[in-house]
């Protein structure tokens, strides 16, 4: 008998049962946490002579004070830059020259802070001063020692994430250089140093006005999120508003470490080659010196209820390009597996928007995400469509309707279903035997629900969803009242707003 492409997913789905494999996954596992409440989760595969290593910080833009927007981006940047032992040609120096400019910086800001009191002439020395004193303390740099000493001791797969509601770090060593990491993640964290932070938030500023400001994509994404949340510190770019970032300082970046960076604030996940006996005797030796101090609060402001379809126009491309997003609960809720399903049978290259849209000549591309920008609280669930030649964005906003309106009104196939479930699952089976990204999965799923094994019963709860579900959600959520469209108008055609006419409204 012939094995189609769907009975290839669904025997590989099959074949790996959660509630089977959680005990016999439980039994590499092993966890304790630092009387400071660090906690680590180590993960023993001895298949390969290395390790992955992975941090998380229960911290990102959405903890960003008001006024200081991209502050945990900054800090996260600062993070790689080294400690008083490693990317200095000199500490006593290079700390003396590092207090010196901040001094410099005081003066200045202290001088601007008058507003129209303020001295030009007398801000003008201030800042020549400032930038005298700021290079005098690069002077003392040794830029990218921290990676250097990474990868010249074996490490791959250096990563960076500022996300919008957490902040991970992460590298692969050889096993054999394990205490390498320990020293070197726990030294960060006990000895952190500011350097180089203006030449950093000077970066960033270049960055957004190259990325988010000169690109379609960033641009329209950027505006979907500020349209759609009127409240929410989802509404703001993770790499800050451009006029914060611009007077955001050291003292304010050494105020955010104090509060999130804190033991009982952060997950470390370890997978690969390490035994217990080894993991806990080096967490002691190393991050035991950590200070206990209690996690801190989480307060963001509630987002208020949306009453009607929000819209706005950014500009305008060749072709035209729309973002959509309906808001959607956060990854608690018990819809949150039956909207990761309602994604897998939308897009992808077996999705329906490839052949109801894409396919047909209708669009040029069109995908779903779930969850955007992040799931810790209320979201959107993402769409991205731009028109083929010859077609409106009013074009791919009718068919897009139609389709939500068939979820709406029409059990979805039963095979269509079966493959979006088996996708997940073929998609999750690969990430978890990925040491890597075992690494990155564990951490965050102990940080959002206090228990790695909620992972395992995600992908229960995503093969438990019904036809039934599908429709029950789509009504739920994709409503006018849970809309916004943000756009980039197509040149030369003066279109109306798209979705005035026809489709659901």
């Amino acid at each position: 008998m012939r094995v189609t492409g769907l009975g290839v997913l669904l025997c590989l789905g099959a074949a790996w049962l959660p509630a089977q494999n959680l005990s016999e996954f439980e039994k590499q596992v092993t966890e304790f946490t630092l009387p400071n409440g660090l906690h680590f989760i180590l993960v023993e595969r001895h298949d390969a002579a290395v390790i992955a290593f992975h941090t998380y910080v229960k911290a990102g833009p959405v903890d960003d004070p008001a006024g200081q927007t991209g502050l945990a981006n900054l800090v996260a940047r600062m993070m790689v830059k080294g400690t008083e032992t490693l990317g200095t040609r000199g500490w006593e120096g290079e700390k003396r020259a590092l207090e010196a400019a901040e001094q410099a910086y005081g003066r200045l800001q202290a001088e601007r802070n008058k507003g129209l009191m303020a001295d030009a002439g007398k801000a003008g020395v201030l800042d020549t001063q400032w930038r005298m004193a700021l290079q005098a303390a690069q002077s003392w740099a040794d830029p990218n020692a921290y990676t250097r000493a990474i990868q010249d001791n074996g490490g791959t797969d250096l990563s960076l994430k500022a996300l919008p509601d957490a902040t991970e770090y992460s590298y692969t060593l050889p096993s054999n250089k394990a205490e390498l990491w320990f020293l070197l993640e726990s030294q960060r964290l006990v000895h952190p140093v500011f350097r180089e932070f203006y030449k950093e938030r000077g970066l960033v500023l270049e960055g957004h006005r190259a990325n988010v400001e000169g690109k379609a994509l960033p641009r329209v994404e950027a505006a979907l999120l500020a349209t759609a949340f009127e409240a929410h510190p989802y509404r703001n770019p993770p790499d800050g508003w451009p006029s914060d970032v611009a007077n955001l300082g050291v003292a304010e970046a050494q105020a955010f470490f104090a509060k999130y960076y804190v033991p009982a604030n952060m997950v470390i996940a370890i997978v690969g080659d390490m035994y217990p006996s080894g993991a806990r005797l080096l967490a002691d030796k190393y991050f035991g010196e950590i200070p206990a101090r209690p996690a801190p609060p989480r307060l963001h402001t509630e987002e208020p209820p949306q009453f009607g379809t929000k819209s706005a126009v950014v500009g305008a491309l060749p072709q035209g390009l729309m973002a959509i997003g309906y808001k959607r609960p956060g990854e608690r809720s018990r819809d949150d597996a039956v909207l990761d399903v309602i994604q897998r049978l939308l897009s992808g290259r077996t999705g329906i928007l490839q052949g109801e849209l894409v396919e047909k000549g209708i669009a040029q591309f069109a995908t779903a995400q779930a969850t955007f920008p992040a799931g810790r609280d209320p979201n959107l669930f993402l769409f991205l469509l731009s028109p083929a030649p010859g077609h409106t964005l009013d074009d791919v906003q009718n068919v897009l309707n139609g389709v939500l309106g068939q979820l709406q009104n029409r059990q979805v196939n039963g095979e269509l279903l079966a493959r979006a479930k088996a996708q997940i699952r073929v998609g999750a089976l690969q990430r978890l035997a990925n040491n890597a990204d075992l690494a990155a999965l564990l951490p965050a799923y102990y940080a959002g629900y206090g228990d790695w094994r909620s992972l395992f019963r995600d992908l229960d709860d995503s093969s438990k969803v019904t036809a039934e579900a599908v429709e029950r959600v789509a009504i739920k959520y994709f409503t006018p009242e849970n809309r916004t469209v943000v756009y980039l108008a197509t040149e030369s055609r003066g279109e109306a707003l798209p979705g005035r006419t026809g489709g659901q409204q």
